[in-house]
């Protein structure tokens, strides 16, 4: 059987192969780690390794069917099994998340959006309703949401967080610039624009120095 404790570095890379393997590029009935590897300018040992947690169907010098893979890294990685979420926060980057329609094929979605400004309530983004406030922890008990997505100012990331928590929520993606404290058993995702710009600008630093140095 696949072995379901994987490290976070194989976990980052699963929904590159899921991508790869669900577009136009990925062709044929059959498909190999080497192909998978060569396709995303991976290594084929780790891809082959990654693989192996997830499926034991790989045949030697044949690989997978292509879309039982696809299965199997959709069951390994629960999108599969839709999870609802609630979003608090519905300013530029909220509501940006509430339009997004590519969450249900990763097995989220998104109910509803809260946010204290009075102004918002009851408005609605691409269907789906901002709500007020306290009106989170009963949906969210209600529904037996295990999902919160943070997009408020990082000042109020924590207040959020605990009103989160405190109405059942077991994991949290956090867009907020703030580092969030959380009861044992929860987990915390992090979305940091600033540490991504900071290895951006980095890479650009390093190419400009490289063609300065006329190498």
């Amino acid at each position: 059987m696949p072995d379901r404790c994987v490290s976070k570095q194989t976990l980052q890379r699963l929904p590159a192969y899921l991508n790869y393997l669900r577009s136009p590029q990925a062709v044929g009935k059959y498909v190999s780690a080497t192909n998978i590897a060569e396709a995303l300018g991976f290594n084929d040992v780790v891809v082959r390794k990654d693989l192996a947690c997830v499926s034991n169907l790989g045949r030697p010098k044949v690989g997978y069917v292509r879309v039982e893979l696809i299965r199997a890294l959709e069951r390994f990685l629960g999108y599969d099994n839709t999870q609802d979420a609630v979003l608090v926060g519905a300013g530029k980057l909220g509501q940006a998340l509430l339009s997004y329609g590519g969450f249900p094929q990763y097995g989220l979605n998104i109910l509803a959006g809260f946010d204290c400004d009075p102004a918002l309530a009851g408005k609605e983004v691409a269907g789906k309703k901002i709500l007020p406030m306290d009106k989170l922890p009963d949906l969210c008990r209600r529904v037996g949401v295990h999902i919160g997505i943070i997009t408020v100012p990082g000042a109020y990331a924590q207040e959020v967080c605990d009103q989160l928590t405190g109405s059942g929520v077991l994991a949290v993606w956090n867009f907020a610039n703030a580092h969030l404290h959380v009861p044992q058993g929860i987990l915390v995702q992090n979305e940091n624009m600033a540490v991504s710009l900071a290895l951006l600008s980095n890479h650009l630093r390093e190419q400009f120095s490289t063609k300065g140095n006329g190498k």
